[in-house]
């Protein structure tokens, strides 16, 4: 997303700032924000807009380090103590917030770096909780986008196993066709049906054994299954009917994907990565498996999260 668009600097008026008192120290500058009332009703809005909780956040932080960055200025000049008083020390002090407020949440300055560092730690807590996938819908005869799911954390639920146990012999005669190692495959299935707990299925509430989330082009003429999908397009995940298609059992479903990347030469980075997890799944994003920026890093998380529970099962 773009920095500039999304968060432009704005007046300095936007949002109240608490002014930091001369005799106040860094600590008990942050202790005095956090009692202002407008702490209190950013931890409230933080519940509900994270996004926008985490901008204002920024803004705060930064105004405090421009406040605390004059005073330190003040302090180092020589004063010639002929002018001074309580009264000049307040307006001092009061000019020095305004100029601060006026250089908070400039474009490329200290709150857009304060704003990514917390978006990153955000989405890292997000994504180290294991979510549902979405299968999402494809060009004709391709994988379908899927709405890119992050691993499990450390600990493997017996859900994982199951998953895994199930599905290695299937994904070990896909192996034999292909050369992408098996564990790679269990992963990008568990990847993308959420570990089997969300699979296609079809009109009658059958599964379709689709765990890859492969469309139905024209050029399929087996079974197929429409289902109301989502499609990430310029960044924005709009939802839409597809048709994708439905197999008989799981292991049709590996044999179908193995000659997916056999004979389709958009998938050659795929096969010649070898046993390299990261090479794999970074062939598969540029192919355009997946619509989503990060696909490759998640599957890669996903495929270390099945090398563990193969390690720990052997």
């Amino acid at each position: 997303m773009g920095c500039a668009n999304m968060f432009g600097r704005q007046g300095a008026t936007d949002m109240p700032i608490s002014r930091v008192p001369s005799s106040s120290t860094g600590s008990d500058a942050a202790l005095d924000a956090l009692r202002d009332p407008a702490a209190i009703a950013l931890k409230a809005r933080a519940a509900s807009d994270p996004k926008a909780a985490i901008k204002q956040a920024a803004r705060q932080f930064e105004a405090l380090f421009m406040q605390q960055l004059m005073k330190s200025m003040r302090e180092a000049t020589v004063s010639s103590g002929m002018l001074d008083n309580a009264g000049t020390q307040m307006g001092t002090e009061m000019l020095d917030t305004q100029f601060a407020n006026q250089m908070t949440g400039l474009k490329g300055g200290l709150s857009e770096v304060i704003m990514r560092q917390l978006e990153r730690q955000m989405n890292g807590a997000a994504t180290s909780r294991l979510a549902v996938p979405v299968p999402a819908a494809a060009a004709a005869g391709e994988p379908a986008r899927s709405e890119p799911i992050a691993a499990a954390g450390d600990k493997l639920s017996s859900t994982q196993s199951d998953f895994v146990r199930v599905h290695t012999q299937a994904a070990r005669s896909a192996e034999a066709q292909t050369g992408i190692p098996a564990t790679f495959m269990v992963a990008q299935a568990a990847h993308e049906s959420g570990w089997g707990q969300r699979e296609i299925r079809n009109a009658d509430g059958s599964s379709a054994f689709n765990l890859f989330g492969i469309k139905a082009g024209s050029s399929w003429k087996g079974a197929t299954t429409s289902i109301t999908t989502t499609e990430v397009v310029e960044g924005r995940a709009r939802k839409v009917i597809a048709n994708f298609r439905s197999y008989a059992s799981a292991e049709e479903s590996f044999k179908d994907y193995a000659q997916l990347m056999k004979n389709n030469p958009r998938y050659a980075a795929v096969l010649a990565a070898g046993a390299n997890a990261n090479g794999f799944a970074q062939g598969l994003q540029r192919a355009g498996y997946a619509t989503d920026p990060a696909y490759a890093d998640k599957l890669t998380r996903v495929i270390n999260t099945t090398l563990r529970l193969q390690r720990a099962s052997a």
